[in-house]
């Protein structure tokens, strides 16, 4: 089969996750308006994550991983999906599932005319704590960015690869994703999306990440913007 979007699946010891992760991934590429394979990366898991990813690949021809020697991060997760897809579209979704797979198919509507398209979590289903330290880190961000994008936590979302494969990712850049391809000169929007609890393991992030990383992060964005490189070729020989 010739595939058009990969979607990148980053796994941090998410073993209770991945059947489920499997169940649903399987059945949106039945309906998927986009001929659609899945990247796991797995970031290093202690688990037993990668036995079951590999099961998982065995029994399904749309399913692929690489995995980590070591834990790196998700925005090394989600730059090495970057890195390693082959398809004209690459998105990404987590493993918890708190964004539904179907849902690709309202961004995908999107992505002729953008560069990069992202969900908005509507009706969020997280705690209060989250969710206000969210809509904070969400403020400072978008003062120091002017994307105007209200969720870029998201994790549901579809980029034009050859743009994904430009963008000079650093730990935590993952949270910029929509500014950077601005940087690119692109052109992004955002649409709102179905938001879940989380039903089986654990998150990776406290209130202390969601805030005073994506601060910190915010002066390395400053940084790489003034320091952007950015060109287009007229002709080539």
């Amino acid at each position: 089969m010739s595939y058009q979007f990969t979607i990148v699946v980053p796994v941090y010891n998410e073993e209770d996750n991945l059947l489920r992760v499997e169940t649903e991934l399987l059945a949106y590429t039945k309906i998927a308006t986009k001929n659609t394979k899945i990247l796991f990366v797995n970031d290093g898991s202690k688990d037993k994550s990668q036995s079951i990813i590999e099961d998982i690949c065995n029994r399904n021809v749309e399913f692929s991983f690489i995995s980590f020697k070591e834990n790196r991060g998700l925005s090394a997760a989600i730059k090495a999906g970057f890195d390693y897809t082959e398809t004209e579209l690459v998105g990404y979704i987590d493993s918890d599932l708190q964004t539904a797979p179907n849902d690709f198919n309202l961004l995908l509507e999107h992505i002729s005319e953008n560069d990069l398209v992202t969900g908005v979590r509507a009706n969020r289903k997280d705690k209060f704590v989250k969710n206000m330290s969210s809509k904070i880190a969400n403020g400072i961000r978008r003062s120091f960015t002017h994307d105007g994008m209200d969720d870029t936590g998201c994790p549901l979302k579809v980029i034009k690869t050859d743009y994904a494969k430009r963008i000079p990712m650093f730990k935590g850049l993952h949270r910029f994703l929509p500014a950077m391809i601005l940087l690119q000169n692109g052109t992004i929007k955002q649409i709102p999306v179905q938001h879940f609890p989380r039903v089986a393991g654990e998150a990776k992030f406290g209130v202390w990440n969601r805030l005073l990383g994506p601060l910190m992060d915010c002066f390395a964005y400053l940084w790489m913007k003034r320091k952007y490189i950015n060109y287009e070729v007229a002709k080539q020989n």
